[in-house]
């Protein structure tokens, strides 16, 4: 950032990781900033809190592992917070048994009874499993039936995704599918990604001291209304894009998640991350989240079993549709935002897409840069500095 200061009101909407660290980057600048939140707390669906009875550390909104191959996002998040080292390897239970995920060796030798080489089982699926009758895959079920074939794929992905999206895979993007790796050797790390980890005290007290800043007033209980917006410069919104023009195009489309709290005097399952792949349990996964902090020791445990459903208006947004309807929406409402001035939409609610929290601080440090650079050389700042469409 330039060390010129600068003068002028921001308001931000939203107290999460992009208003943290737009805020923090433009209080730097020497901007005023009001970040309002309609909860009662900062930190979005990455708040974190320590359970009273067990002292777990509890992701409220659903576990958040940090995971980057951004040196620069990285290191930004340790001058907040010190991240301590955490690997993601989720389980999965199966036809009466647990196995591990991602697909892997061990994933395919214990499924088919077998004690394959890489080689003998990278032949083997590509061979004997996969459906290689599929040249281009247009759909979740044609992807997983053309690369891990369909023992696998009934067994692994079928029933989850649909519990998961509420409609059939053959319904839904091979895009989708692409995220979620196979490997032809023993290593079940869910992510490739060079930097990973935990933030020590929880993902909240990381804002918190990105929010430690002169310059920086933060109200929450508030919910934003566009009349808030005169007496400042500008505004950055990342609550729900359809929110901001009160949803006069219609409302897009969302999964949002239940959860189902336990607690358990022991360890409950042995893992952060339990699946259920079968579509008769109702559930698609249990979270245990005591082992999401593995250098910490707790007796007690705190878990969640997940439902997901379709968001209705009160609902919590979590997972944006993203299939053709809304899509479709999603441009229109582009449109009416692009042509909407003093304001910038960020974030998943604001772009309506579905952000990894590495992408999240990327594109938040990035806009903060590009409105400094834009208002030093007397430019327009656009409504979106990536088009979510």
């Amino acid at each position: 950032m330039t060390s010129a200061k600068a003068e002028g009101k921001i308001l931000i909407v939203g107290a999460g990781l992009s208003g943290a660290v737009i805020g923090r980057q433009l209080a730097q600048e020497g901007y005023q900033i009001t970040i309002v939140d309609s909860r009662d707390h900062i930190g979005g669906n990455c708040h974190t809190e320590r359970d009273a009875d067990s002292g777990v550390m509890v992701h409220v909104y659903g576990p958040h592992i940090f995971h980057t191959d951004d040196e620069e996002v990285w290191n930004y998040v340790n001058e907040f917070e010190t991240f301590m080292p955490y690997k993601n390897r989720v389980k999965t239970t199966s036809k009466g048994q647990v196995f591990s995920l991602p697909v892997n060796l061990h994933t395919i030798n214990q499924f088919f009874g077998k004690t394959m080489r890489p080689d003998e089982a990278r032949a083997f699926i590509t061979e004997e499993q996969a459906d290689t009758t599929i040249t281009d895959p247009q759909t979740f079920e044609e992807q997983a039936m053309r690369f891990v074939g369909k023992d696998l794929y009934e067994a692994f992905f079928k029933g989850y995704t649909m519990k998961q999206w509420g409609c059939h895979p053959s319904e839904l993007p091979a895009s989708i599918l692409k995220r979620l790796p196979v490997r032809f050797n023993y290593d079940d790390n869910y992510f490739f990604h060079k930097f990973q980890g935990m933030p020590e005290n929880g993902y909240t007290v990381m804002i918190e001291r990105m929010l430690d800043c002169p310059g920086i007033t933060v109200q929450l209980n508030t919910t934003f209304t566009q009349d808030m917006a005169e007496g400042y410069d500008h505004v950055f919104y990342a609550g729900p894009l359809d929110g901001y023009f009160d949803y006069k195009l219609g409302r897009l489309g969302y999964r949002t998640l239940d959860f189902e709290r336990f607690t358990y005097e022991g360890d409950y399952q042995g893992c952060a991350v339990m699946n259920y792949g079968e579509v008769d349990v109702p559930f698609t996964r249990i979270t245990e989240h005591k082992h999401f902090a593995p250098w910490e020791s707790h007796e007690g445990s705190v878990c969640y079993r997940e439902f997901s459903r379709a968001a209705e208006p009160e609902d919590i947004p979590y997972y944006p549709i993203r299939q053709v309807k809304e899509k479709a929406l999603l441009s229109e409402y582009v449109e009416l935002a692009n042509s909407t001035n003093g304001v910038t939409f960020v974030g998943r609610l604001g772009t309506y897409r579905y952000l990894d929290m590495d992408v999240t601080i990327r594109e938040a440090l990035d806009t903060a840069r590009g409105f400094v650079a834009a208002k030093q050389s007397n430019g327009t700042v656009p409504a979106f500095f990536s088009n979510p469409t």
